[in-house]
């Protein structure tokens, strides 16, 4: 086959894919990305820039139409191109976030395009309205947005998502064309490890069994609970004088907005707790290899999220038998079942995440079976051999033109709607119990 993958951030979710696909012999992969993007073994680049930025002048419900219809042109412009010197795919493979993939069908026309559709934004039920209620303006902005999601989902031949949370976030009328398949956790490289150690500031050193929290996170911020985990963690090492708090993430925001009076989430939770900082390490943001180290020294790893995309850390967290303990929203109810593979939380309660913390650490006996179940589920349903086997017969199907029958994997689970049901109900009573609650 000749391949073409498209993705502003190389290699992005198609970090294992694109290789894979370049090893076999004969293929001929091709990968349209923004410039300065990591090379990819046996795959072709060609870079794109847009003309320009969106025009100040441009309505804010819209500059991200803009955006969009400037990096299709601009991805447009470089396949033509590589039209004009023979280039020809068999299929298309793009994530479709950023209107990249726009106007490809007009360049090659008949070659199938597969879209990843990564989120589809909703004013109510799920991150928008999480954390607070959504004005009139953010209702009409978001209506808005989703004007490219729209036509990228008339455009894709058809769709794959990672997640059967963020499948349901698109419309209804779309859904039996995307298929449910997870990026995937190499399992043989993420893993236990029970000899593992490691070396903090002060050469304070760490093994497998001590009481060692861990919290990951691309930027620490509200929409990755990072507030309710530090107000957690205060508790914690009060009550734990053993206990010491690994804190992975930056100190920007990927999502939503930042702190009302500058600064950042950290800068203001320090602000506002009582730590002992001789017992809470903020590391910043860390290479894979120590990222993965921490995972296998924890005894208990906390991950929050409102409604919205599942992190792949929470998935990677599993697979190296960490104890996880998630929010009780949709995207971790999917993949933990609270008391078997994990324990889950309130999102708004940093008593209830202090005291799950306290349990994992007071239980090793029962977390060592929780620990071998959530690997298990990695093993099973997320396992990067077994996606991208499936990934890679999505990819040749959809070249070929053949139909696809099984567009929502079948997982093992209560029905979605009765979970999200659910989930809006314990979403409610989140936020009734915290607002009764005082802010500290």
């Amino acid at each position: 086959m000749k391949v073409l993958f498209v993705h502003q951030n190389c290699p992005g979710q198609f970090k294992h894919l694109a290789p894979r696909l370049a090893s076999v012999e004969g293929n001929e992969v091709v990968f349209i990305t923004r410039t300065g993007k990591p090379n990819l073994p046996n795959v072709r680049k060609l870079e794109y820039t847009p003309a320009r930025e969106p025009a100040p002048s441009t309505h804010r419900y819209l500059r991200l139409m803009e955006e969009g219809v400037l990096n299709g042109q601009a991805v447009a412009k470089v396949a033509l191109e590589a039209r004009k010197k023979g280039f020809r795919p068999d299929v298309i493979v793009a994530h479709v976030g950023w209107g990249e993939a726009l106007y490809l069908k007009n360049i090659w026309p008949g070659v199938p395009l597969l879209g990843y559709f990564e989120w589809f934004y909703r004013p109510f039920g799920s991150d928008v309205d999480f954390l607070d209620p959504p004005s009139l303006d953010d209702v009409c902005r978001i209506q808005s947005r989703n004007g490219l999601h729209l036509l990228n989902l008339e455009t894709a031949d058809w769709g794959i998502s990672p997640t059967q949370w963020q499948l349901n976030q698109h419309p209804e009328s779309y859904r039996h064309k995307i298929s449910v398949i997870h990026d995937g956790v190499d399992t043989d490289l993420v893993k236990p490890n029970p000899d593992v150690t490691g070396t903090l500031k002060d050469n304070l050193k760490l093994k497998y069994g001590d009481e060692v929290i861990t919290y990951v996170s691309r930027n620490l911020e509200p929409y990755r609970g990072f507030p309710s985990f530090m107000r957690a963690a205060e508790r914690v090492l009060k009550r734990r004088p053993n206990a010491h708090i690994i804190v992975v993430g930056g100190d920007g925001v990927s999502y939503g907005s930042r702190p009302k009076g500058g600064g950042n989430y950290r800068e203001q939770m320090l602000a506002e707790l009582d730590l002992d900082l001789s017992r809470i390490h903020f590391l910043g943001k860390v290479k894979y290899d120590v990222f993965l180290r921490i995972l296998q020294l924890s005894a208990a790893h906390v991950y929050l999220t409102v409604p919205f995309v599942l992190s792949w850390s929470m998935i990677e967290a599993m697979s190296a038998g960490c104890v996880v303990i998630g929010s009780r929203t949709p995207p971790v109810e999917e993949v933990i079942r609270d008391g078997k593979n994990g324990l889950l939380v309130d999102f708004f309660s940093p008593e209830d995440i202090a005291n799950r913390i306290e349990e994992a650490l007071d239980n090793p006996d029962k977390m060592a079976r929780i620990r071998r179940a959530a690997r298990q589920t990695v093993l099973d349903r997320y396992a990067l051999k077994d996606c991208l086997e499936r990934q890679i017969k999505l990819v040749t199907d959809v070249a070929r033109g053949v139909k696809q029958t099984d567009s929502v994997a079948s997982i093992p689970l209560t029905s979605l709607s009765k979970a999200v049901k659910s989930g809006a109900v314990k979403r409610q009573a989140s936020k009734a119990r915290r607002n009764s609650r005082p802010k500290a």
